[in-house]
């Protein structure tokens, strides 16, 4: 067990510009559930990083990023609803 965390993170980024650059960087991260959504499996240390390489691209005063913590990723059963057309994944990626 390595003691990873999953994550769900969403973010509402005002430029285009820096939303595909956080789109980019959440790739690396984790998987893609929606537009600007994501799961994402991390550590303590992968989830600093993630921190820190987010900061330096948002705009506080324009952007927002939330990390939702859902707890200790081999202990976690997520449940999704989906309503609507099927996620993001099926359409043509950003």
């Amino acid at each position: 067990m390595r003691d990873e965390h999953l994550y769900i993170v969403t973010y509402d980024i005002a430029d285009t510009k820096r939303w595909r650059r956080v789109f980019r960087l959440m790739e690396g991260f984790g998987e893609w559930l929606q537009l600007s959504v994501f799961q994402c499996r991390l550590s303590v240390r992968r989830h600093a990083e993630l921190i820190a390489l987010l900061d330096g691209i948002i705009h506080h005063n324009h952007d927002h990023v939330m990390l939702m913590d859902v707890g200790l990723a081999e202990q976690v059963a997520p449940r999704i609803v989906s309503l609507g057309s099927p996620t993001c994944r099926s359409t043509v990626r950003p």
